[in-house]
């Protein structure tokens, strides 16, 4: 995993979601240098051609929003500061292989922004999950991220959670 550069190969990522395609191919690189994204992409050993990408960046969000069972356990704050994950696309000629690409980008950003939380506080990793076929919705509940009460498609994983995914 690296950080997307203007060399990496972005016109020919396909991942089936016009949105995700387009972002990287027209926006992604402006979101990094304006430094209001961060965006690491995974190629092929040796090649510029991205395979799929993951964006990162700060979020606030609102106490009230979190389930009752996450509120008890955090201070009276309005807000309490996550860590977005933005974008998350593969390449669909990387689809059937064998591979799973999406679970290497994904166990990547989270661990990311484990150890970026031991200097910047992050109480969670948030996702906003994009309609596809199929929904990727089941794809990070296996993780154990839940919906936001009033948001269904925002989905949740507290960074305490994340810590033991990786000490096992």
């Amino acid at each position: 995993m690296e950080t997307l550069h203007a060399d990496h190969d972005r016109g020919s990522f396909d991942s089936g979601v016009e949105a995700l395609d387009l972002y990287l191919r027209t926006q992604a690189l402006q979101d990094l240098r304006r430094r209001v994204s961060a965006v690491f992409v995974i190629t092929p050993l040796g090649q510029r051609r991205v395979l799929g990408y993951y964006t990162l960046s700060a979020l606030s969000l609102a106490l009230g929003r979190l389930p009752l069972e996450a509120r008890k356990r955090l201070p009276r704050h309005p807000e309490v500061p996550a860590t977005l994950l933005g974008r998350l696309a593969v390449d669909r000629s990387c689809r059937g292989t064998g591979i799973r690409l999406g679970e290497h980008l994904l166990v990547d950003a989270l661990m990311r922004s484990l150890e970026v939380s031991a200097q910047v506080a992050s109480y969670a990793v948030v996702v906003d999950v994009v309609s596809g076929q199929p929904d990727p919705i089941g794809f990070y509940r296996r993780y154990g991220f839940q919906a936001l009460p009033d948001q269904p498609r925002r989905l949740f994983l507290p960074m305490a959670t994340i810590r033991r995914l990786f000490e096992t």
